[in-house]
């Protein structure tokens, strides 16, 4: 592919995923990264539960570097994001999800 555009939606490889983010190969030339603030609006304790090496992964174009070959990309608020974000428990869910097993374990102790 000749030129990619800013907003565009494309589909990239999974060549390596880092703490900050997650690299895509994208033709034999480019080549791009997910910053790890890029993959979720919520907070983002492990990048490798949004994909593993050799995923093919839809993502936004957010920037592209013609001379070096890069893209800038996100997936922040696409529908590959939100399904991987149902399978993730964020924030306090977990707690209150096993709060009422924990509550119910508890009193049947004390009884």
């Amino acid at each position: 592919m000749e030129s990619y555009k800013i907003g565009a939606v494309e589909y990239g490889a999974v060549t390596g995923i880092e703490d900050y983010g997650i690299f895509l190969a994208f033709d034999s030339d480019y080549t791009g990264l997910i910053h790890i603030s890029e993959l979720s609006e919520h907070f983002v304790k492990n990048v490798s539960d949004y994909a593993r090496i050799g995923d093919i992964i839809p993502c936004v174009i957010l920037e592209v570097d013609i001379k070096n070959k890069k893209l800038k990309c996100s997936i922040k608020n696409t529908d590959y994001a939100l399904e991987k974000e149902s399978n993730i428990n964020h924030g306090f869910a977990p707690l209150r999800n096993q709060l009422p097993i924990w509550m119910d374990k508890k009193l049947k102790e004390l009884e």
